[in-house]
């Protein structure tokens, strides 16, 4: 099954809950007028788009109605389709690995899939050709070790690990010194799930970061956020939140499988000016792909 097909199947519970209530919006459809400007605003609303995002989608698509004269359905239907994928034209999802090593630190909060995803990501870059090591930097948690080692053994690649407890920014360290040994192409670090209001885990992240830049000041780095999408407007704000400590460079979406919030998507890019660089949509390890906002808006409208 190709990567479209996937995300189709995979925001199926989205497009169905999307797909249900616009055409229910459209099935009324007599004219272009303000009355359904304002039902289809209440539909992205209903879609966990979130208030702002949608207020902005239809201000602009009321413009361009009257900029390019529509007044038939489909013609609405494509003008809003331009309008989203605008939002996402509007950031650079390209992952920024032009260095060798290149280093992703991986963050976000307890249980959105952290692990996971870099078992999922290290796969897919091992298949782009790279050589990839993985830190095990999340030593608060025995449990999280062992499953990342599972993960790395499934995507063939080096895991760097040390006893739970251990000083996480160490482990950072020892990954970084093996990278080189082995001459790696991409450094992939774990971190333990943390909230952005508990400082001692924020200064931890920091000490991390203060390692990579001293110790490969020229490489490409990446920070993602794992979100869990089945969250929906609360994810919105735990960007909004870690983005005041940590410079966050793009977002790993989970879990769109699971949720009829797909529509979330588009709220946490317009609201944060933030790319999507990756995106699950399934358990299996070749479940993950490069965001893709064409391929996502097909298969949202």
């Amino acid at each position: 099954m190709g990567f479209f097909d996937k995300l189709k199947q995979g925001l199926s519970k989205t497009k169905t809950s999307f797909g249900e209530k616009m055409n229910q919006v459209f099935s009324n459809f007599r004219k272009v007028d303000e009355e359904l400007l304002e039902e289809l605003e209440e539909v992205l609303i209903m879609s966990d788009v979130g208030v702002e995002t949608a207020t902005k989608i239809i201000d602009n698509l009321r413009n361009r109605i009257k900029r390019e004269n529509i007044q038939d359905e489909e013609g609405v239907k494509q003008a809003l389709r331009n309008e989203i994928q605008e939002i996402f034209d509007s950031v650079d999802n390209t992952l920024k690995l032009e260095s060798k090593p290149s280093v992703i630190l991986v963050v976000g909060v307890n249980g959105v899939g952290k692990t996971t995803s870099i078992g999922k990501m290290a796969n897919r870059l091992r298949l782009d050709g790279k050589k990839v090591v993985v830190a095990a930097a999340d030593t608060f948690r025995a449990a999280a070790v062992e499953q990342l080692e599972i993960w790395a053994n499934r995507a063939s690649c080096d895991l760097v690990k040390k006893d739970e407890g251990t000083d996480p920014a160490s482990v950072v360290y020892d990954a970084i010194k093996i990278t080189k040994e082995k001459n790696a192409d991409v450094l992939i670090c774990d971190t333990a799930g943390r909230l952005h209001n508990k400082k001692y885990l924020m200064d931890e992240l920091m000490k991390i970061k203060k390692v990579i830049d001293k110790e490969l000041p020229d490489a490409s780095k990446e920070i993602l956020m794992v979100l869990d999408a089945t969250t929906g407007q609360n994810a919105i704000e735990q960007v909004k939140a870690f983005k005041e400590t940590v410079d966050i460079t793009g977002l790993v979406l989970t879990k769109l499988d699971g949720t009829a919030k797909g529509g979330v998507v588009i709220g946490i890019v317009s609201e944060n000016n933030m790319p999507v660089k990756f995106i699950g949509v399934g358990e299996q390890i070749d479940d993950m792909e490069v965001f893709n906002s064409e391929d996502f808006v097909k298969a949202l409208i």
